[in-house]
């Protein structure tokens, strides 16, 4: 197993994975990946991969840099954005190193604290964060209201 900084090479499985993290917004990974390695990304600051062979990618991590998390008073602070391993691949430890990747550049950087989120019907994803040493800071529902008329 190879964690490492993502590379133009690996566009199309980056985008794949992204697809099944992310289904219903296939349509925008390849404009936000071409952002990203055009060093214009607003949403992701570094991203590693799990590569198990040669150009064989099972995982990757994005992370960004925001100015608010739940539970910190950080004014800036490494956010994960996301954080996949294909299903064929989980319980493999995978995804932890992928953490530990992350906390490493963070660290790295400056910063003392790192954060994440996961949906509230996530329960796998809320048992693996704790696990890795994330404590649980709130519980919310977020609102948006269109202010088009119709």
């Amino acid at each position: 197993m190879n964690i490492r900084p993502v590379e133009s090479t690996d566009l199309t499985d980056w985008v794949n994975m992204r697809s099944e993290l992310w289904p219903k917004h296939q349509t925008h990974h390849p404009a936000e990946l071409a952002d990203y390695f055009s060093g214009r990304s607003i949403d992701i600051v570094e991203t590693f991969v799990v590569e198990i062979a040669a150009n064989k990618l099972v995982g990757f991590i994005e992370l960004n840099i925001r100015n608010f998390a739940e539970g910190s008073r950080s004014s800036r602070i490494p956010y994960i954005e996301a954080w996949f391993v294909k299903p064929e691949h989980r319980g493999k430890g995978y995804g932890q190193a992928l953490i530990r990747q992350a906390e490493s550049w963070a660290m790295k950087e400056g910063f003392e604290e790192i954060a994440s989120d996961t949906e509230l019907h996530n329960h796998k994803s809320i048992a693996l964060h704790k696990q890795l040493g994330f404590i649980e800071t709130e519980r919310i529902v977020c609102f948006l209201k269109s202010l088009k008329q119709t």
